[in-house]
This record gives C-alpha cells, structure tokens and sequence, in this order.
C-alpha cells in the first residue's frame, strides 16, 4: 500500500518545522553547502546508510560543495510523511 499523499495545509505544516526546505515543482526541495566536495560526499555517504534503511531514495546531485536535494513518493503523486521523515534525517545528519 503506498503512503498518503499530504495535502497542501499539511505540508505548510511540516515546512515550519524544516529550516530551509521548500516546495518546488511539487516536491521537498533544499540546498546543502557545505565546505568543500570532501565533506558534501562525506555527508551523501552517511545519509546512504539512513536512505536505504528507510528504503525511500531521493532524487539528488552533487556539484563540488553543494548537494541539492529532492523528495517526493511517486506511488502516492506526492510529497508523502516518508518525505518529512527523510528531511529530518538528512537534516539531523548535516550537523
């Protein structure tokens, strides 16, 4: 069974609880700076480990010191609780 889509009030909600992530074209959206590449790829590699576990992959890149990241659960056409759930993670694992 795939996870309920959240709607539009719902997803204000979980936002004020996110620093820095957004809605762009309908999905989670934020962008992680950090010092240099070895620690941008430092920070991919141990939200890896998170990331399969929950078994909800984002949609990300990597550009020298930048990652930008995307979350959205295509079997319910949406930003779902798996999406939240995954930007606290990747969250907690920037600091």
């Amino acid at each position: 069974m795939a996870p309920t889509r959240l709607d539009e009030e719902q997803i204000r909600k979980e936002l004020s609880g996110l620093q820095g992530w957004s809605v762009a074209n309908g999905k989670l959206h934020k962008e992680f700076v950090f010092s240099d590449f070895v620690e941008a790829f430092g920070f991919m590699t141990r939200a890896a480990m998170h990331i399969e576990r929950m078994n909800h992959h984002p949609e990300w890149s990597n550009v020298y010191n930048k990652i930008t990241v995307e979350l959205v659960t295509h079997d319910a056409g949406g930003i779902t609780q798996n999406d939240v759930s995954l930007a606290r993670t990747l969250d907690s694992l920037e600091r």
